[in-house]
């Protein structure tokens, strides 16, 4: 049966709904896209995710299916629905094309019966949506749908708010895109280890620490493990991951990618990608790229083919690796087309647009050019399927011409053209002299024929080259490359050109017999000379290089190296044997670089035989030793041992003859008994015999040595000695021993008895005794044993008891100090106590540490060495010779701890002002007494100190340090010192300031006769030091020396008294601070003439009396000046009675100045003051009245 269908468009863009029911039922619809599929790129090897929400009643079937293939396989393709959410899901890998199938064509019978069984077995329904809460097929409506449907789906599902529905969209994606990574950060680039590993990392937290983490090399997946011995290895220690290759070679270079699961977390992005370029014909066009992270070079290419440095394209990358540069050099129009920058698995293209000059006919319209670019964006560009035809036109990869040319007068036309395509182009090539090269392309036609040209010219099989035509595949063979070859071969079929370059390398090359003659090994005997030589060929220039032991060898005395352009030696001078050894040769030029390498054999004689000499036998009749070969045989086998022998005792040495030098040992038969002998042994090769190996005295037919003596019981008047016998009797049968004895302090041993007594009784009582025995055979006496234990002769102690009120004097951070009584000694039970033995055990460890060796005879110790605040145990033991007694502790631990004690500041003379100049160093050390260690904090001003202040704590004082002060480091620091008895605090001053600049210029005034008023600009450092001041000096022409008349000036201004007429006056200030004095401001010079003959004035005011208020209680100051030659005589009055001999006021007269002053003004004081100057020529007066307030009107 088939069916008739109409079409109609979905909401979804790019769906279309076919319908075959018309009209629809009630309550039905067709089957529609709520989400389609997305576009998905996926690396090979890696998962591929295809996802689909539909919608339709009834419920639609939903097949998968792959326009290469079938979706049916399980294991490879995964297909889920989930109900709750109503989505498909595939889940399959190298896919290219998915559709999606939804069929809903069924007879109209079938399909009324199927609506009604729906209906009867309805599925229980999802939990009813909540009021507000929005429906999430809008999200995956909106991920999958282009912006412009954003506002009409929106409105679909009553969503009103866009701005709201962007942001949390925007956030979606992104939370998709970092699903399985996050928190990268830490992120280390390749560094090469000194040890040859590379190594890059990253710290990263998973969501699911299960992810697979895929390794990337310039975008193919690399395999890794886990173990060291993998290539590369991943370790992981916690969030840290770490990837590591060893054995580095050149293939390993790359860029390197990593990602969990779909999501990249260590890759590289384009900042800034490459952007359309427009260019005119002849000239360059330039492509740039930004990247997230640094790269040393990224991948250029126009369509299937990489772009390398040269003469046509210029390729550069900044210093910083992120900014990186492609340069079209000439542009012409077969440069046009699409660009690709790729770094890694990113990539990044634009196209290149070339405009014809004004006039050109061919040039091509904008309206052309913008049809290549979008037929580019389609459907990609490169040198494989397209061409340049003669004609200047292009085409794409398809074959349809759809190229616009412009006419002379500006009007648009189409012209079309036939002709074979290319289905591969020419690529860049490269090949070695000597080797063959091959240069291939591929047309679409079978018959079609082509031309190859060199650098524009025409070539042909007798030109040095093969052409073949093999059906639609052209071929260009050079069997045998050389220099000239190097050139721009281009192949025309029909209007058709497809260009490459082929690079003739010439790397360095050495001749196989050459070769094979220089790997031999050179032999030489010691202080002869080496040498080597080498012939190669290549193109130069060319690097030589020599190298001994992975050394590199530099000319010298005793190193001769020649080079040529064909031809380098090598000359080690009068070798010895430490010079063997590898040599090798390096040659290198820009095309490669070849190694040979050789090996250098000094031959020379044999170092001596190694010791110890090992004694084997030692009988009456014969000596048997072995000793080890020489260290250095001298290049050759070792062939004799020569053996020499002189009996102890005399000076001859005799020759025992030769030994083969495979058995290093020597058995002498020919011995007396009783005789000592030594022996000499050399080793021999066939270039020389080595120095002697000298033996000790071996004697012949002694007895060995006896075990060393064992005490078995020792009292106050006799001491019990037993031994064993040696195990080498000599051959012959033990007949006794000798026991000597040693006083302990001296040097010597005397014989106690001929063939040894058991008991001896020759002893002092406690006196410490050493004793050792000699074996005795019918040769003689033999070496004595080793000493053994010291003894005391003394009777056998019991040990002594506990020790009595064990108590603790004294304690720091550091030590303890412990006092005791002697144990009680109990007649029989427990013995006198000879020493003390301390223990301690931290609270935090089982085992007890002795901190006395030796036991003590007092009874007080220190222990030294403690951690401060530590808790311990401690516990003395009484001892002596009969053993240790039992221990006696305390009940608690100890704490490693002085006393408590308030914490107090221990210097007498702390300064609380400090200045310091700029840029010096403020160093304060503050010492102090507390117990437990306290707490130090500082503060600058009440707030914490700057970080560039550094602060030093110990456990009797504190440091602060600034490095380097600056003038805001100024301020009050203020310690405090805090535990839990309680705290103490002080605080110091540091003023930061500079040598004060100079005052500005000075100027002078005169205003009474006899004086002069100086006033001067400010400091420039007077705003920032609130303590400079100014000082003021004085010369004058007649004694011209410098006096200073004012000091501490905090203002600009200072009146300068007893200015004599008819002298110069010369003035400087200066700015004073902490620091000292600025240089000084000088005054212009100040005078006044004298007057000739006798001047006289009658006395007159020039400033008089003012009306005065003053509080009660405080001092009050009326002052006038006046005149007059000869000098008036001043009198002061209140209320007309005079004052000058008043002892109550103060009255000076100063050069004209006349002031009276109150100290403490009353009520008493209120009145009129009244000043009469008069002299012979006249008298003047000047009054004021003065109101004392009183208290109540503060």
């Amino acid at each position: 049966m088939s069916y008739l269908g109409f079409n109609k468009r979905s909401r979804v863009p790019g769906v279309t709904i076919t319908q075959f029911v018309d009209p629809l039922p009630a309550g039905k619809s067709t089957p529609d896209f709520a989400r389609k599929p997305m576009n998905v790129t996926a690396q090979e090897g890696k998962k591929a995710v295809f996802k689909a929400m539909v919608s339709g009643e009834p419920a639609p079937t939903v097949t998968w299916g792959r326009n290469k293939g079938e979706v049916e396989d399980p294991q490879t393709y995964k297909i889920k629905y989930d109900e709750r959410a109503r989505e498909f899901t595939v889940l399959f890998g190298d896919m290219v094309c998915t559709t999606l199938n939804m069929d809903q064509r069924k007879p109209r019978r079938e399909l009324s019966q199927e609506i009604r069984k729906k209906i009867i077995d309805q599925k229980k329904q999802l939990p009813p949506k909540k009021e507000g809460e929005i429906d999430p097929k809008l999200w995956e409506l909106l991920l999958s749908a282009p912006k412009k449907d954003y506002e009409k789906i929106c409105l679909d599902f009553g969503v009103t708010d866009f701005r709201w529905m962007l942001k949390r969209l925007n956030q979606m994606k992104k939370e998709r895109e970092e699903e399985q990574a996050k928190n990268l950060d830490n992120v280390k680039q390749i560094e090469v280890k000194p040890n040859g590993r590379a190594e890059f990392g990253f710290d990263m937290k998973l969501l699911d620490p299960n992810s697979a983490i895929h390794l990337y090399k310039d975008g193919t997946m690399v395999p890794y493990g886990y173990d060291e011995n993998s290539k590369p290895c991943l370790k992981k220690e916690g969030t840290k991951y770490v990837f590591t290759m060893k054995d580095l070679q050149p293939e390993d270079a790359g860029f390197y990618q990593v990602d969990v699961e779909d999501a990249n977390v260590l890759t590289t992005d384009f900042q800034a990608k490459i952007k359309d370029v427009k260019a005119v014909e002849s000239e360059d066009a330039i492509f740039e790229c930004v990247l997230s992270t640094p790269l040393n070079r990224i991948t250029w290419s126009k369509g299937n083919s990489s772009l390398e440095h040269g003469d046509k394209y210029e390729i550069t990358v900044s210093e910083d690796k992120l900014t990186h540069t492609l340069r079209v050099k000439d542009c012409g129009m077969d440069d046009m087309g699409a660009y690709y920058a790729i770094a890694g698995i990113n990539s990044s293209s634009a196209s290149l647009t070339v405009e014809g000059k004004t006039g050109d006919q061919d040039g091509l319209s904008k309206a052309a050019l913008q049809k290549e670019k979008d037929d580019l964006d389609t459907k990609g560009d490169g040198k494989d399927g397209s061409g340049d035809g003669t004609d200047g036109d292009k085409s794409d990869g398809d074959g349809k011409n759809k190229n616009l040319l412009g006419d002379g007068d500006g009007k648009k036309k189409k012209r079309s053209r036939t002709g074979p395509l290319f289905v591969s182009g020419l690529s860049d090539t490269a090949a070695n002299v000597g080797e063959r090269a091959e240069l291939s392309c591929k047309l679409s036609s079978d018959t079609s024929e082509g031309r190859w040209y060199k650098n524009g010219k025409l070539l042909t099989n007798g030109d040095g080259v093969t052409i073949i035509k093999d059906g639609a595949c052209h071929r260009l063979i050079i069997d045998c490359c050389n220099k000239d070859d190097a050139a721009v071969y281009r192949f025309e079929a029909e209007g058709r050109k497809s260009e490459a370059t082929l690079n003739v390398e010439d790397p360095p090359h050495i001749d196989p017999d050459a070769l094979g003659k220089f790997t031999k090994p050179v032999i030489i005997k010691a202080v002869e000379n080496a040498e080597w030589k080498l012939p190669f060929s290549g193109g130069a220039p060319m690097t030589i290089q020599w190298y001994k032991d992975d050394e590199e060898l530099q000319p010298g005395l005793n190193v001769k190296i020649d080079i040529s352009d064909t031809e380098s030696q090598l000359r080690l001078m009068k070798c010895q044997r430490k010079d063997c050894g590898e040599v090798k040769i390096k040659i290198k030029n820009e095309y490669g670089t070849r190694e040979a390498i050789s090996k250098l054999i000094v031959l020379d004689k044999p170092t001596p035989p190694q010791g110890p000499v090992d004694i084997m036998e030692s009988a009456v009749t014969s000596v048997e030793f072995k000793w080890k070969p020489p260290k250095d045989s001298g290049g050759c086998p070792i062939t004799n041992y020569i053996i020499e022998r002189q009996q102890v005792g005399r000076n001859k040495w005799s020759n025992l003859g030769e030994i083969p030098g495979s058995n290093p040992s020597y058995k002498d038969s020919d011995v007396d008994p009783g005789r000592r002998y030594c022996y000499r042994i050399r080793a021999k090769n066939a270039e020389g015999i080595s120095d002697y190996l000298q033996t000790e005295d071996i004697a012949a037919g002694y007895p060995g040595v006896p075990a060393a003596p064992k005490v078995v019981s020792a009292f106050k008047d006799c001491i019990n000695l037993s031994w064993c016998p040696p195990c080498d009797t000599g051959g012959t049968k033990i007949v006794g021993y000798n026991l000597e004895k040693n006083k302990k302090g001296t040097n010597y041993w005397s014989l106690i008895n001929q063939n040894g007594p058991i008991t001896v009784k020759d002893v002092f009582e406690g006196a410490a005794y050493e004793f050792r025995v000699s074996a005795i055979n019918l040769s003689g006496t033999g070496d004595p044993s080793i000493p053994c234990d010291t003894v005391i002769a003394r009777d056998p102690m019991k040990p002594p008891g506990k020790v009595i009120d064990l108590k603790l004097t004294s304690s720091t951070y550091t030590t303890f100090s412990l006092a005791w009584t002697k144990p009680k000694e109990v007649q029989g039970v427990e013995d006198e106590a000879q020493g003390y033995h301390v223990e301690i055990r931290p609270i935090e460890s089982l085992e007890w540490t002795r901190c006395n060796a030796i036991p003590i005879t007092i009874t007080s110790y220190t222990v030294l060495g403690l951690k401060a605040m530590a808790s311990y145990w401690v516990r003395v033991i009484a001892t002596n010779y009969g053993g240790d007694g039992e221990p006696q502790g305390f009940d608690n631990y100890i704490i490693a701890m002085p006393p408590p004690v308030k914490p107090k500041f221990t210097d007498r003379k702390m300064k609380t002002f400090v200045v310091v100049k700029s840029g010096n160093t403020v160093r304060l050390n503050i010492n102090f007494e507390a117990s437990p260690l306290p707490e130090i904090s500082w503060l600058k001003d009440g707030i914490p100190v700057p970080k560039h202040v550094t602060i030093t704590n110990h456990d009797k004082g504190s440091q602060l340090l600034i490095p380097t002060s600056e003038r805001s480091d100024s301020g009050i620091y203020t310690i405090t010192v805090r535990n839990m008895v309680g705290q103490e605090s002080f605080s110091i001053e540091i003023r930061v300031t500079d040598d004060p600049r100079p005052p500005g210029p000075v100027e002078l005034n005169q205003n009474i006769p006899g004086t002069v008023t100086l006033c001067w600009a400010s400091s420039p450092d007077e705003k920032r030091d609130d303590r400079l001041h100014y000082m003021v000096s004085k010369r004058d022409s007649f004694k011209r020396i410098w006096r200073t008349v004012a000091d501490n000036l905090f203002n600009n201004k200072f009146t300068v008294v007893n200015i004599l007429p008819g002298r110069e006056y010369y003035f400087r200030v200066f700015a004073k601070n902490d620091m000292g004095l600025s240089p000084p401001s000088e005054s212009p010079v100040f005078g006044t003439k004298k007057e000739k003959g006798l001047w006289q004035a009658p006395p007159s005011f020039i400033v008089p009396l003012k009306r005065r208020t003053a509080p009660q209680g405080y001092e009050c100051y009326m002052s006038c000046a006046v005149r007059g030659n000869p000098a008036p005589r001043v009198t002061w009055y209140r209320n007309n009675i005079s004052l000058n001999t008043n002892t109550n006021y103060h009255i000076t007269n100063v050069c004209g100045v006349c002031s009276l002053l109150i100290l403490r003004v009353g009520p008493r004081d209120n009145g009129e003051y009244k000043v009469v100057i008069d002299s012979k020529l006249g008298t003047a007066e000047s009054s004021m009245s003065l109101n004392v307030r009183g208290n109540n009107n503060f």
